[in-house]
């Protein structure tokens, strides 16, 4: 593989079957640099010597996403590197479903600040990189992980769908603000259950009663950002919604 002249920055790693793993792998597979970040170091540091050992160059880059400091320093060691900073994805996010009269302050407050204050913390960090690599880098690309809870509003699901609405209307208006200043930014609504550790471990026989394909491919997840990214600037996307074909909409 050759050496990469740009790079990449995926905020909101966890196990290697997972999205923001698996863009991690793809987007070295595909010639970039990967600044892999994560709140567990153990975690960060396996999926960077996955991509060495596939012949790709990463760094792991351990900041909490709601720290402003922390990701300013995570992205001080970004800018520090020789290669522009060509696309970067917010996938940092939790969930837990619970009846709203159980959800308390603290957990709707935490669930806010993963899903949208992370998002925007790491946004203005992200676009001022952006904005002075410009002449720099081939393109540039910011990119968002949204989920069904972004569009709708589920019984149970109270506290996780208010941080990813907002998370939404604030990619717009970040969209709107900067892709005429050649920045593409995109939000990617996940719609379905994902096929990959996290809800496998926790929600195991909601997705088997779905029977085969019935959960999204963590593959072709990745798949559909990175089609995102290669996209023409006359002819960009701001917001692609991916579910299964069984996936009831």
């Amino acid at each position: 593989m050759s050496k990469p002249t740009s790079s990449a920055i995926i905020f909101g790693v966890g196990p290697r079957q997972g999205v923001g793993a698996e863009l991690c792998v793809q987007a070295s597979a595909r010639g970039l640099h990967v600044f892999v970040n994560g709140r567990t170091q153990e975690k960060i540091d396996a999926i960077v010597e996955t991509i060495e050992a596939a012949g790709g160059s990463a760094t792991a880059l351990l900041a909490d996403v709601t720290q402003p400091k922390q990701v300013e320093a995570a992205l001080a060691i970004v800018e520090a590197d020789a290669r522009p900073l060509e696309l970067a994805i917010y996938n940092a996010g939790n969930n837990r479903p619970e009846a709203f009269l159980d959800v308390t302050p603290e957990v709707f407050e935490d669930m806010w600040r993963v899903i949208c204050f992370g998002g925007f913390v790491t946004a203005q960090a992200m676009l001022r990189l952006m904005l002075k690599q410009q002449d720099a880098a081939p393109k540039q690309s910011l990119l968002f992980t949204g989920a069904s809870g972004s569009l709708r509003g589920k019984a149970g699901f109270s506290a996780f769908a208010a941080g990813k609405s907002a998370l939404r209307m604030m990619v717009q208006s970040i969209a709107r603000e900067y892709g005429k200043q050649g920045i593409h930014v995109g939000h990617v609504v996940i719609d379905g259950m994902i096929e990959g550790e996290k809800v496998r471990s926790q929600f195991a026989e909601y997705l088997d009663a779905k029977g085969a394909e019935g959960g999204l491919n963590i593959s072709a997840i990745a798949q559909a950002y990175f089609a995102m990214h290669d996209q023409h600037k006359t002819a960009w996307t701001q917001e692609l919604d991916i579910r299964p074909y069984k996936e009831d909409f």
